[in-house]
């Protein structure tokens, strides 16, 4: 889950470099590689924290499903529908972590003003510059951003919206 930002931006952009296997995409220094790095990062938090949540899921659930003449497919979502919460939140954790990225996106965004350039690369960069100012306020935009988002899942989550309940 601890994948180094740096180096998975390394690996991508030798991956979608000119003299890369993938270089005749032409996909480095475009939203499409900063979004191929990031999800390689949330990938591993995904899939751990949704697997520990399936896992979790009181096998009582699957034999009843399996019982009432339920097909593995349906088996297989009726214990996916139970662990809905365990997974949102390796979705948010995972958001939480492509959100505030910087290392990765540098290497394969190239940082281009108006074109790949994010906000917490414009952070770094104002920071860089000394402007403590701009990189203050959009430190706290951000942040208002990602604040507003977890709230919103968690008010979500918490009232039960997410999945169909039976």
């Amino acid at each position: 889950m601890g994948l180094p930002p740096v180096v998975v931006g390394l690996f991508v952009y030798l991956l979608l470099s000119r003299s890369g296997p993938l270089g005749f995409f032409s996909l480095l220094y475009t939203p499409i590689a900063m979004v191929i790095a990031q999800s390689i990062l949330a990938f591993p938090i995904v899939t751990s924290l949704s697997h520990s949540a399936i896992v979790s899921v009181d096998p009582i659930i699957k034999q009843a499903a399996a019982t009432l003449g339920a097909t593995p497919f349906q088996v297989s979502l009726t214990v996916i529908r139970e662990a809905r919460y365990g997974i949102m939140s390796g979705v948010i954790a995972a958001f939480g972590r492509v959100m505030a990225e910087v290392g990765a996106i540098l290497i394969v965004g190239g940082n281009i003003a108006g074109y790949t350039r994010v906000m917490t690369t414009t952070i770094a960069l104002e920071t860089d510059k000394g402007n403590f100012e701009l990189a203050l306020a959009l430190g706290v935009i951000l942040l208002t951003i990602s604040l507003t988002i977890n709230s919103v899942l968690r008010l979500i989550q918490k009232k039960g919206l997410v999945g169909i309940n039976r």
